[in-house]
C-alpha cells in the first residue's frame, strides 16, 4: 500500500487509515479521494475490522481540497464532481458501517478535511489542532456532509458562524464547542486513540452498526417510525451471538467477551 495516498494498516481488529500526502498538507485530489473511498469500503466489507481510525501524516490532518491549477471554470466543475463522488461515498460509508470510527486530528483540519473529521463517530484532537470550515474564503458552499454534521455537533447558529463568517477554532475551542470529544498532547494522540479504538473494537459491533443507523435516521423520521425501527433492530440483535453473550455476562456478573457477531 506504499504507493497509495491513503494507507491501510490493520492492527488486530482496528484499521488505521492515514492520509499520505504530507507535502501538500494531505490536500484532497481525485487520486487521494479515490484511495480513501476504496480504503473505507475495504473496512466496511471486512467483518474482522471492528473499529476504524482516520488520521493524517505529517503536520496536518487535511487542509481540504487541492484546488491548485483549477482556473478554468468548466474543468474545475468536472474535477469537483469527481472529487465529491469519492468523498461522499467515503462519508456515507463511515456513517453507516458497523465499525465505529475515530478521527485522530493531528493538525489543521480545514474545508473538506474538516468535513471528513466530522464524518467520523468520534473526534480526538491534538492540542495543536485547528479547525476551519474554510469554504467561504474560496467562494464555495461546502461538501463532505459538513452542512449536515456540523450543526448536529455545535448547533445551527454556531455552524453558521463557522461556515459563513469563517470562524476558526483552536483545539481547546473545538472541545468547548462540541466539535472534539477529547484534546490531548501531541505525543499522546496515537496512544489515546489506540486505547479508545481497542475498547470499541471489543464491543458488540453488530449492535453498534444498528445504533449508528438509528441515530442517522432519527432526525428525519417520525417517532412512530423510529419506534418501529427500534423494535425491529433490537429483535434482530437479540438473536445474535453478542447479545447472547452480553445477557449471559450480565446474569453472571462478569465482563462480556463480544466477537462482533
Amino acid at each position: 500500500m506504499a504507493d497509495k495516498l491513503v494507507t491501510f494498516e490493520r492492527k488486530g481488529a482496528v484499521a488505521w487509515l492515514t492520509l499520505a500526502r504530507p507535502e501538500a498538507g494531505n490536500g484532497m485530489n481525485v487520486a487521494l479521494l479515490s484511495d480513501l473511498s476504496e480504503a473505507v469500503r475495504r473496512c466496511e466489507a471486512d467483518a474482522a475490522v471492528r473499529a476504524v481510525v482516520l488520521t493524517g501524516s505529517g503536520r496536518f490532518f487535511c487542509v481540504g481540497g487541492d484546488l491548485s491549477g483549477m482556473r478554468d471554470a468548466a474543468e474545475t466543475a468536472l474535477s469537483i464532481r469527481a472529487m465529491t463522488l469519492h468523498l461522499h461515498a467515503a462519508v456515507a460509508a463511515l456513517a453507516r458501517m458497523r465499525a465505529p470510527s475515530i478521527a485522530a486530528v493531528n493538525g489543521t483540519a480545514a474545508g473538506a478535511g474538516f468535513s471528513l473529521a466530522l464524518a467520523c463517530d468520534f473526534l480526538i484532537a491534538s492540542e495543536t489542532a485547528q479547525f476551519a470550515s474554510a469554504y467561504a474564503a474560496a467562494g464555495l458552499s461546502g461538501d463532505g456532509g459538513q452542512s449536515w454534521t456540523l450543526p448536529r455537533r455545535v448547533g445551527p447558529h454556531r455552524a453558521k458562524v463557522m461556515m459563513l463568517q469563517g470562524r476558526k477554532l483552536s483545539a481547546a475551542e473545538a472541545l468547548d464547542w462540541g466539535v472534539a470529544d477529547q484534546v490531548v498532547a501531541s505525543d499522546a494522540l496515537a496512544g489515546t486513540v489506540s486505547q479508545m479504538a481497542e475498547s470499541l473494537a471489543n464491543g458488540p459491533t453488530a449492535a453498534f452498526g444498528r445504533m449508528k443507523n438509528l441515530l442517522a435516521d432519527a432526525e428525519c423520521t417520525s417517532l412512530e417510525t423510529q419506534l418501529e425501527l427500534e423494535a425491529r433492530g433490537i429483535a434482530a440483535c437479540v438473536e445474535s451471538e453478542d447479545a447472547r453473550e452480553g445477557i449471559a455476562a450480565f446474569m453472571e456478573k462478569r465482563k462480556p467477551a463480544f466477537q462482533g457477531r
